[in-house]
């Protein structure tokens, strides 16, 4: 009887160490999870603590405690049992993702405008750079830098800024638009601006008014609805 009793136990409470259906269901979630990301992904779901001991199990189920979080490098996948027995834990996973950004090719300095000549493309693994690193060229140039970087340092978009468009003092043209009209008045920018952002201008007339700067160097005003 006790030898019975023990040959059930081995069998139905048998210690796993992440066999293959497992191990697959969780490589095969996070590759889904990672369906149209840019480069090439390597997922390795990797073996749970042997001295586990959890019930034997016919279907698996993987998820995310936390959906937003960041899919590259080292991170934990739930795997719960859907039967015979019911029972969750965390799978330790290695997400590699080969891809394709931009560094410096030479050094940069605070304050200069990024041309072409400026960037290098470099082959590395997100997991191990910044997590907005810039992939295409046209992001970077044309803009200024706020620090320095070295040879090889990836560019991000917290250290670029927007060329100035618009200065203070500056004579701008207004571009008023609404529903079924089109106007145009001319005013002096009382703040600098970027596309893209809000600049303050007044009119000849002394109305102040408030518009979008545009890559033309023009203000758009546009009326509320």
């Amino acid at each position: 009887m006790r030898r019975l009793c023990l040959i059930f136990s081995l069998l139905f409470y048998a210690p796993i160490l992440l066999a293959d259906p497992a191990q697959d269901a969780v490589e095969a979630f996070v590759r889904q999870e990672l369906r149209g990301a840019s480069g090439q992904v390597s997922v390795t779901a990797l073996p749970l603590d042997g001295r586990l001991r959890l019930p034997a199990c016919a279907s698996y189920q993987a998820y995310l405690s936390n959906p937003s979080a960041r899919l590259v490098g080292n991170v934990s996948v739930g795997l719960r049992c859907l039967s015979p027995a019911r029972w969750s834990v965390f799978v330790p996973v290695k997400i590699a993702i080969e891809t394709s950004y931009l560094a410096a090719a030479v050094p940069l300095t605070a304050g200069q405008t990024v041309q072409l000549s400026d960037l290098a493309v470099l082959t590395g693994d997100l997991g191990s750079l910044p997590a907005s690193v810039l992939t295409d060229p046209i992001q970077a140039i044309g803009k200024t830098l706020k620090i320095s970087l070295a040879v090889g340092q990836p560019l991000r978009p917290d250290v670029l800024t927007a060329p100035l468009l618009i200065q203070n003092g500056q004579t701008v043209l207004l571009i008023f638009r609404g529903a079924g009209f089109t106007a145009t008045n001319e005013g002096r920018a009382l703040n600098r601006a970027a596309e893209g952002q809000m600049v303050q201008v007044r009119t000849l007339s002394g109305t102040v008014v408030s518009g979008v700067a545009q890559a033309d160097g023009t203000v758009l005003v546009s009326s509320s609805p």
